[in-house]
């Protein structure tokens, strides 16, 4: 199971696939890998050099990511406070009685709280290094999509209509 690599949230990606078609934006790419460049690697910090863009529209230097309310940390849907309270998982350390080896169980809140705040800071990175390589950078999280879909499609065709 930890081989099976996802390929990005199919139901938003085609929820704007569709959106831009019915609003006639041609040009794009979806699932393009684009290479960052990263001048101020530290030592100890695994930072991505390729990123798989959800769409990119390549005339126009143009990236789009559809972020999902919970995996990147929504302010709106997604507060640790809100999720982590009513969670019931345990925040300690578990021990084993005859191994005598402590670990952190997958489910723990301490786990989570620090695999979110990871996506959070990978997110900034990310779209740090592509606007200082020149590309422009939307972030749309899943619950526009459902709720104002034509403000989307606006940001969307104001840098597209503009860089022509």
């Amino acid at each position: 199971m930890a081989r099976i690599r996802g390929r990005g949230n199919k139901e938003t990606e085609i929820a704007l696939v569709k959106l831009l078609r019915v609003a006639g934006i041609a040009g794009w790419r979806r699932q393009q890998v684009i290479r960052v460049d990263d001048a101020e690697r530290r030592a100890g910090t695994a930072r991505p050099t390729n990123v798989r863009a959800d769409f990119i529209f390549p005339k126009q230097r143009l990236v789009v990511f559809v972020d999902g309310c919970f995996w990147h940390g929504c302010p709106q849907h997604s507060p640790p406070v809100k999720w982590l309270r009513r969670s019931s998982m345990a925040e300690t350390a578990r021990s084993f009685d005859k191994l005598r080896m402590t670990t952190r169980r997958r489910t723990g809140k301490a786990f989570w709280r620090a695999k979110l705040a990871a996506n959070k800071r990978r997110d900034r990175f990310v779209t740090r290094s592509l606007r200082r390589q020149g590309w422009t950078v939307i972030r749309i999280w899943e619950h526009e999509l459902a709720t104002r879909p034509r403000r989307c499609i606006e940001r969307i065709k104001a840098v597209t209509v503009y860089r022509r």
